[in-house]
């Protein structure tokens, strides 16, 4: 074990814990830091070691691995404080950021990492909190080619499927890619079933009949199956998409392509969130769709 890569992580939250765990599994020592306490507990418990600070956690770290919440956060804990991580990664090190982000900003942070001669890759991922769990996310990464082949070892044991997209940035537009897909199917879901249950028609019965035909997704036959009984508990939450449903309408204006279906499915958690459901998960859209056609009381 001794050749082996020395591993940096933080952002210990309902994804962050399970990669870590993977991470010892595989043979990894990974250094943490998180802006909670909890997170770091558990990582430890699991046999991590804690820092007390993004520097420290770059200062112990060959590969420096950041999944946090949103643009502002990567930016905070990497370039923007006086112990961000860039004051302690040594030359030759790499950032894998792992969050899902602003494109833009991903490139804008490669360039501050870079002129330190530290590499970056930003490498999303899918699957959620069960795919971080059995180690089979799919991670879609963007930057240098050689760079990804040096930290492959490291991306297979969190994830299963690993596509290389293009240069920095091409990681974060395919995951908004797919963020934008999961949308669009995840209303069609919610649509059907809604129109089976007022329809007087057993949605359990409804999705097995049409999840092995072209109606056929991971939606389906994952969340369907949760709206049918009403679990609304979240692998990914509203709030969540919400932001990357942001990000995915601020990029297609970049391009200046339309996102319709994505503002629509927007703009219906935008309800969720006014009626403080923004930490419920994302099949939780089921609930706005099938208030719609109800009587408006006088």
């Amino acid at each position: 074990m001794a050749d082996m890569e020395r591993i940096g992580f933080i952002g210990l939250g309902i994804m962050g814990v399970p990669m870590v765990g993977n991470l010892i599994e595989a043979g990894y020592a990974p250094t943490v830091w998180n802006r909670s306490q909890p997170g770091i507990d558990a990582c430890v418990a699991l046999g991590a070691s804690a820092a007390d600070s993004p520097l420290a956690a770059a200062r112990a770290s060959d590969i420096l691995i950041t999944i946090v919440t949103d643009s502002p956060d990567v930016e905070d804990v990497l370039v923007g404080r006086d112990d961000a991580a860039i004051h302690g990664l040594a030359e030759g090190a790499v950032v894998i950021d792992m969050s899902t982000i602003s494109p833009a900003v991903t490139r804008e942070l490669a360039a501050q990492l870079s002129a330190r001669g530290v590499a970056m890759l930003d490498a999303p991922v899918s699957g959620g909190d069960t795919g971080a769990k059995a180690g089979t996310l799919s991670i879609m990464v963007g930057g240098e080619a050689d760079v990804l082949e040096r930290c492959r070892p490291v991306l297979e044991a969190m994830g299963s499927t690993i596509t290389h997209c293009g240069p920095s940035g091409a990681g974060q537009t395919v995951k908004l890619c797919n963020q934008v897909a999961i949308a669009g199917a995840l209303l069609g879901v919610c649509e059907a079933l809604s129109l089976a249950q007022k329809s007087g028609v057993d949605q359990e019965r409804m999705l097995a009949a049409i999840s092995a035909g072209a109606a056929g997704s991971w939606q389906l036959s994952n969340l369907g199956p949760k709206i049918a009984v009403e679990d609304y508990a979240p692998g990914f939450m509203v709030r969540l998409m919400q932001k990357d449903l942001r990000l995915a309408l601020e990029a297609g204006a970049d391009v200046l392509q339309p996102l319709p279906n994505t503002s629509l499915v927007q703009q219906l958690y935008h309800q969720l969130q006014a009626s403080g459901l923004g930490d419920e998960g994302t099949q939780a859209l089921a609930r706005v769709v099938s208030g719609l056609g109800q009587p408006i009381s006088r």
